[in-house]
């Protein structure tokens, strides 16, 4: 696992892509109702996105909450069906394969999920919960299945001896951790982790977030990492993808986006994190968006942020921006803006103080 360091030259990531999507599409029939009825609309959650995920590296997804992140994860895990557009694993297209041809690949691919407390069965005891990818597929049974069991609880920090005790007789943390036992009975090459640290104090956010850097290198593991936390994020992730309304509108290396964000809404994002050092909290540009979030059942045209960024232009009502690599930069980035900010370049010029 590749991570950057901030002030060094930015790593180049050498990896074949082990996950690829293309147009991925996922939109959501809605009953109408009123002067609406019979007509049918769709929520457009996921609307268009392609990206690469490489082997062995951690890609961060991040975007304003209702922006597709979680429904992205479901689509790229076939936990939800596409409505068009491709996900494969490998050089094998999964995208339309029936849950037994299917099912090879659900145990190469796996989920961590936000909610420690709703995503294990409080009636059932963790040991058993835990075994539950080996029952289902048909592996291990009675001494070896425990044993394999209680090595999964070692492996993420969890006494074996607790084996049969009761999810409500741990703390936040230990139950993420027995989900991420879980998730990794099969030994998966992909762990997707949908906002895995959200519900956790601070403190406990640190222990997970360390565990799966270890994990990962001791097991290869590639990681997708979805959160609205950005502090996390950078700490966690290789590469990282904003999300705004359905599509990806940046990508880059961590610190590359941290540092030189190139979208408008990325650096509005960017803009809204604390700052750790009281001596720049005074010189951060702060980056108010006017406006709502327009709604995903009726996105706007041309630029779908075209309503709110403070930089828009006539193209951007009209033409949608293609997600593209641009001259102003020679690393790994993309960004789907007519308009892309350069370095140092404001946003808002218009309200800066006078000197």
């Amino acid at each position: 696992m590749t991570r950057q360091v901030a002030g060094e030259p930015a790593s180049q990531v050498v990896a074949e892509p082990l996950l690829q999507l293309t147009d991925v599409v996922k939109h959501f029939p809605l009953r109408s109702s009123g002067m609406l009825a019979g007509k049918r609309e769709y929520l457009r959650a996921v609307d268009g996105v392609s990206l690469e995920v490489r082997r062995g590296e951690t890609l961060g997804l991040v975007g304003e909450t209702g922006c597709g992140k979680s429904t992205l994860a479901r689509c790229i895990t076939r936990l939800y069906e596409l409505t068009s557009g491709t996900v494969s694993f490998g050089s094998a297209d999964i995208s339309r394969l029936s849950a037994r041809r299917l099912r090879p690949y659900r145990r190469k691919m796996q989920m961590v999920f936000q909610d420690p407390y709703g995503s294990l069965n409080p009636r059932r005891r963790v040991g058993s919960i835990i075994a539950d990818p080996f029952a289902a597929n048909g592996l291990a049974k009675g001494a070896e299945r425990k044993r394999k069991v209680q090595e999964l609880m070692e492996l993420v920090g969890l006494n074996p001896e607790h084996y049969n005790r009761f999810p409500a007789e741990f703390s936040g943390g230990q139950r993420q951790r027995i989900g991420l036992a879980r998730a990794l009975a099969l030994r998966p090459e992909v762990v997707v982790c949908d906002e895995p640290v959200s519900a956790l104090d601070v403190s406990i956010q640190a222990q997970i977030i360390n565990l799966l850097a270890e994990l990962q290198d001791k097991l290869g593991l590639t990681y997708i990492f979805i959160a609205h936390d950005l502090s996390v994020v950078r700490h966690a992730s290789d590469r990282i993808a904003v999300m705004y309304l359905g599509r990806i509108v940046e990508i880059a290396d961590t610190e590359d986006l941290f540092t030189r964000p190139r979208h408008p809404y990325t650096k509005a994002l960017l803009s809204a994190a604390p700052t750790p050092d009281p001596d720049l909290v005074n010189d951060a540009e702060r980056i108010v968006l006017t406006g709502e979030v327009p709604s995903p059942v009726r996105p706007p045209s041309g630029c779908r942020f075209h309503p709110r960024c403070p930089r828009a232009q006539s193209r951007c009502h009209v033409e949608d921006p293609v997600l593209e690599s641009k001259n102003i930069d020679e690393g790994d980035r993309a960004v789907a803006c007519h308009f892309p900010l350069a370095d140092g370049e404001s946003m808002m010029p218009e309200l800066k103080e006078p000197s």
